[in-house]
Order: C-alpha cells, then structure tokens, then sequence
C-alpha cells in the first residue's frame, strides 16, 4: 500500500456508552483484533503524519548491525 504524498484521511467518529470501564476496555479489544494488518498500518501512518508531516518524504535511515555467531 503506497500513499500520495498530502493524502487524507478521514476517521469516523463513534460514540459508544459502557456500563463500565471493564466492558469498555474488552470492546476496545476485540475491535483492535478485529482489525485487519492494512487498516493498522492506515492508522499507523496517519498517526505519524498527524506528528510529523514530513515524514514520508525524509524516509527511513538504513540501521544493521554484524554479529559474530557463537560456535558450541
């Protein structure tokens, strides 16, 4: 999934009454499981685009290490 730069997204707002914290926080729960890996990464990248708009155009450093493999 590639993303325009200056794309938007719109979020829709639900409001949703609980009897309590814990039945809010299972609700919660259940619809983050029931997400599918494409709309967490819609999330993800709206979020970091909310925190830095710049983002998508800096990338990504490129970061490895070597390690020496133990033998035994």
């Amino acid at each position: 999934m590639k993303f325009a730069p200056g794309y938007n997204l719109t979020v829709e707002k639900i409001a949703r009454v609980f009897a309590s914290f814990k039945d809010a926080d299972e609700a919660d729960a259940r619809e983050d499981a029931a997400m599918s890996p494409e709309e967490r990464l819609r999330i993800t990248i709206e979020l970091r685009d909310r925190r830095h708009p710049d983002a998508a155009q800096q990338r990504l450093a490129r970061v490895y290490r070597i390690t020496e493999l133990e033998r035994g």
